[in-house]
């Protein structure tokens, strides 16, 4: 349902540069005539929006933030209020962007095609940054996730992060680019990385679970963050604080991966709500890799199914870095690891 009016919520999420998602399916994509294709689903889509809809599967409460604009804001906006999703549009002037993700069955792979999207005025940059403000006030957790907008100010998500601590709302940022990097000048509750931006923070690949330490150690060295989390592909993740840091091995998958277009949505999701649960980190930072896990055996944009979430939340375990041997098998490793809290 959409609102408009302040609306208290565990956790909310804001999304500056949301889509409508297309997801098809195509037997084989065909690089002359037509490729056709079955329409999966269409939804509302873009980082804080994704989080939003996996917190709600996790029957958490929450409220998701995001831009509208014109006609396919208007279809953005209809198609949450049909899915139920608690939210609270901006309006903009220039279109929402549509966005399209294609499944390949022939050889097996998955396409996700992501305009630009639209820009916004420097006024409506600070509207955006009043309904943060307001509804920072009514929740315990704000995610800020999903790629900018173009042209957005670069200190936009830096804006932000002020602007939750002084509302009191913990934020958790899972986002990019220059956004990402004039942020890290004010501190915020959890920070969570991607192997590209991991790259660009320690200025080499990012194969291994010390590569995924040294970028969480260069956020935590700055003050950038509390706890960061840094994610390896398919291997799983590193969570880190100041007092330690922990591996955080992939389960083992029972069918082959699909799609990972929502696995970070999903882990995020599954982190925030754990914690605001009150689950300890280490523990939420389990769960989130398990939800990820969970997400990319599914096409399109389709997030995890509640049943293979606990089937691998229960396998998923995290091994403090002294006690991590990467001889051990992954998915056999027991002693001097902590069971999913």
């Amino acid at each position: 349902m959409a609102t408009s009016a302040q609306q208290s919520s565990v956790i909310a999420t804001f999304t500056v540069n949301p889509t409508v998602d297309l997801s098809l399916d195509a037997d084989r994509l065909l690089p002359e005539g037509k490729t056709r294709a079955r329409l999966r689903s269409i939804r509302g889509g873009g980082g804080g929006i994704n989080v939003a809809r996996c917190v709600r599967r996790l029957d958490g409460a929450v409220l998701a933030v995001h831009t509208a604009g014109r006609e396919v804001g208007a279809r953005l906006n209809r198609l949450l209020d049909e899915e139920g999703l608690a939210h609270r549009p901006v309006e903009i002037d220039d279109d929402t962007r549509e966005a399209f993700v294609l499944a390949e069955h022939d050889p097996a792979h998955s396409y996700h095609i992501v305009p630009a999207g639209p820009r916004l005025s420097p006024a409506e940059e600070q509207r955006c940054l009043d309904v943060i403000a307001d509804t920072a006030r009514h929740c315990d957790y704000l995610v800020l996730s999903g790629s900018a907008t173009p042209g957005l100010d670069a200190g936009f998500a830096a804006a932000v992060a002020r602007t939750a601590a002084a509302a009191g709302a913990n934020l958790i940022a899972d986002i990019a680019g220059i956004q990402l990097q004039t942020m890290l000048s004010e501190p915020t509750f959890l920070i969570r990385l991607d192997r590209t931006e991991a790259t660009a923070l320690i200025g080499r690949g990012v194969t291994t679970y010390a590569d995924a330490r040294a970028a969480n150690t260069v956020l935590l060295d700055r003050g950038a963050c509390e706890h960061a989390v840094t994610t390896v592909g398919p291997l799983g993740a590193v969570y880190s604080d100041r007092q330690a840091h922990y591996v955080i091995a992939a389960p083992r998958l029972p069918s082959p991966p699909r799609s990972d277009a929502c696995a970070g949505d999903s882990l995020v999701a599954a982190i925030a709500h754990r914690l605001s649960t009150g689950a300890d980190v280490v523990g939420a930072a389990e769960f989130g890799v398990a939800a990820a896990a969970a997400t990319v055996m599914l096409p399109g944009t389709d997030i995890f199914d509640l049943s293979t979430l606990a089937t691998l939340a229960a396998a998923t375990r995290a091994a403090a870095w002294n006690d991590f041997d990467p001889t051990v098998d992954r998915h056999d490793r027991d002693r001097g690891s902590r069971r999913l809290a």
